[in-house]
């Protein structure tokens, strides 16, 4: 059944010395809009490279990607992206860093109202008060709130998130979890996340995708996420088969 998000078929192969290198092949994936999927398998199996692909940041082998029932072909606003590192010009503010997403995908608006937009997406991460920061002002967390707020600000069809909180201690990241579950929720924006943290997928996803070891990985299974939303960490650890999903995941 076609979704508003489709992947059909998906490959990517290198050239190498010694021949092809296959690091994906016939991946199938189908979302629906707002669904929240995680993708998860073992190091270097090949999860950032669908997300790159799907961002038109790594050509296509094989296959196909349709995000909003469109073919795409190449990068684009319509897709925004979170690194692992934020990547945020030095010389710049944390709303201008913001801002400089707006202009480009909203020029028609005046510069008012561009920064209307930039400040309502910083407020969205709990950042208004530090719009007029450069990135070296700010801690690692708030940096990746940046980043988060400038990927939402391009109000893109879906947001790509490449191990977003990978970086981050462990306090920030549960931190950064929960503004993101928060957003998340009253946005319902079409999302896929790449992550190594199995409870972070059970708290923010709706379906957990688990990828093969490579070469030539490919979706090996897909589980279902139950817990109702909105939600609660509390409420999503107290749920009786939560224990059950992860260490069904974890296996």
């Amino acid at each position: 059944m076609a979704g508003y998000v489709e992947l059909y078929r998906l490959g990517k192969t290198y050239a190498t010395k010694r021949g092809p290198a296959v690091i994906v092949q016939d991946f199938n994936l189908n979302m629906e809009e707002g669904e929240f999927v995680a993708l998860i398998g073992p190091s270097g199996c090949g999860k950032s490279t669908v997300l790159s692909m799907i961002a038109g940041l790594t050509s296509i082998s094989e296959g196909s990607v349709i995000v909003a029932r469109r073919e795409i072909d190449g990068a684009g606003p319509d897709r925004g992206v979170v690194f692992q590192s934020p990547c945020l010009l030095p010389w710049m503010t944390a709303e201008e860093n913001v801002l400089l997403g707006v202009e480009q995908v909203k020029p028609n608006l005046s510069r008012d109202e561009q920064r209307t937009i930039a400040r309502k997406y910083l407020a969205l991460v709990d950042l208004e008060a530090a719009g007029h920061l450069l990135p070296a002002s700010l801690s690692q967390g708030m940096r990746q709130r940046v980043g988060i707020a400038r990927a939402l600000a391009l109000t893109p069809n879906m947001l790509l998130l490449d191990e977003p909180l990978g970086m981050l201690d462990s306090l920030t990241k549960l931190e950064l979890q929960d503004v993101l579950c928060r957003i998340l929720q009253q946005d319902r924006r079409t999302t896929l996340m790449v992550t190594h943290d199995i409870d972070e997928a059970l708290y923010l996803a709706d379906r957990i995708v688990m990828m093969t070891s490579g070469p030539a990985a490919t979706v090996g299974e897909i589980v279902d996420v139950p817990f109702p939303r909105p939600r609660r960490r509390k409420d999503v650890l107290e749920h009786p088969e939560y224990y059950a999903i992860r260490e069904r995941l974890i296996d």
